[in-house]
């Protein structure tokens, strides 16, 4: 995984759209409740005053409730729109700041599962989960330092094995070491399944 230079940028917003969606609506669903609020509010205020206006070259008294309501409504309406699409496009950036340490968490995540421990987990340094990267490069820094010690303990092993000779060995003890072989076969195949 190569890191990132300072000029990359990432193109792409939506990288986890189900949750970049739901995070998105919660905050629109906010807005909306904001405006209905304030127009139940103003109205329920309202209600205790009364106006006069001239509709039509005659007096009309309501109660100011009334009189606002229709305005009222298209000026949330239209606040509520604007604030909307302000409050999309900044979840969203706010969204892909956290949507993309996901994404490659999970790319690690599955290296990782395939056996390859050659690579860091490496984000954006303006990125959220900063934090969980730098613990998990610990994590993988350190199986990585005992993989290696591993492969070089095995190698050492095997080479000691493979230098005795079958012949040096008496008959009962010769399917000790066919045996032993047969184990090392196997546990060379299981440690280079990791990458390091």
């Amino acid at each position: 995984m190569n890191k990132p230079n300072a000029s990359y940028k990432r193109r792409i917003y939506f990288i986890e759209k189900s949750f970049q969606t739901r995070f998105i609506l919660k905050f629109c669903t906010l807005v909306a409740i904001g405006g209905l609020l304030t127009i139940v509010i103003l109205y329920l205020l309202a209600m205790r005053s009364t106006t006069v206006s001239l509709v039509n070259s005659r007096v009309v008294v309501r109660t100011t409730a009334d009189f606002i309501l229709p305005i009222l409504i298209q000026t949330v309406a239209i606040v509520t729109i604007l604030v909307g699409l302000a409050a999309i496009i900044v979840t969203l950036f706010v969204s892909h700041k956290i949507a993309g340490p996901l994404y490659r968490f999970k790319k690690v995540l599955k290296a990782l599962a395939e056996g390859d421990f050659s690579s860091d987990f490496k984000i954006r340094h303006l990125d959220q989960l900063q934090d969980v990267a730098d613990v998990f490069n610990n994590m993988i820094s350190k199986l990585r330092i005992e993989l290696k010690a591993l492969k070089d303990n095995f190698s050492s092993f095997k080479e000691k094995l493979d230098n005795i000779s079958e012949d040096e060995i008496p008959e009962h003890k010769r399917l000790y070491l066919s045996e032993l072989k047969r184990i090392s076969t196997e546990l060379n195949k299981k440690i280079h399944y990791f990458k390091t």
